[in-house]
């Protein structure tokens, strides 16, 4: 790793530890030449996950999208911000462990629907009233009679 002090293209590791919940290593390092210690970061890169939507256009995976429509759905409800970002997290590890580079945004909003029954019932009857776009009172009941027999199961 390059100096960032006097460019010097070698240095030394001098500690390594993990951050951000293992996301990330962080390593401590110091120059050979001027002696100088910095701290680089090391990440998995990614590729880049596209979106396919339903007029078939496509736009990059967008975490914070996802995040602010959860959050729109739990307006008001007994949900914390870190139990979103946990749904967010385990949804996109889904998506990334799957073999495609492009999913639909069909595919996203089941992911999200499945993690919103197990944080928030409510949450989730909002949440799916607006994607399934319930088009009368008889849809909307049908959707929470499901719910209430997969409750008694």
């Amino acid at each position: 790793m390059k100096c960032p002090y006097c460019g010097e293209a070698d240095s030394k590791v001098i500690d390594s530890r993990p951050a951000d919940d293992g996301a990330r290593i962080r390593r401590r390092r110091e120059c050979p030449r001027c002696k100088k210690r910095f701290t680089t970061y090391e990440v998995v890169e990614t590729v880049s996950l596209m979106v396919v939507k339903k007029d078939r256009s496509r736009e990059a995976f967008d975490r914070q999208k996802l995040l602010r429509g959860l959050q729109r759905a739990c307006e008001k409800r007994p949900v914390t911000y870190k139990m979103l970002e946990k749904a967010v997290d385990n949804i996109e590890q889904v998506l990334m462990s799957g073999y495609e580079r492009e999913v639909g945004s069909g595919r996203i909003g089941e992911l999200a629907m499945e993690e919103l029954k197990q944080i928030d019932e409510v949450a989730y009857v909002r949440f799916a009233s607006v994607y399934r776009q319930f088009s009368d009172i008889d849809t909307f009941m049908k959707e929470l009679k499901q719910l209430l027999n997969n409750r008694e199961q």
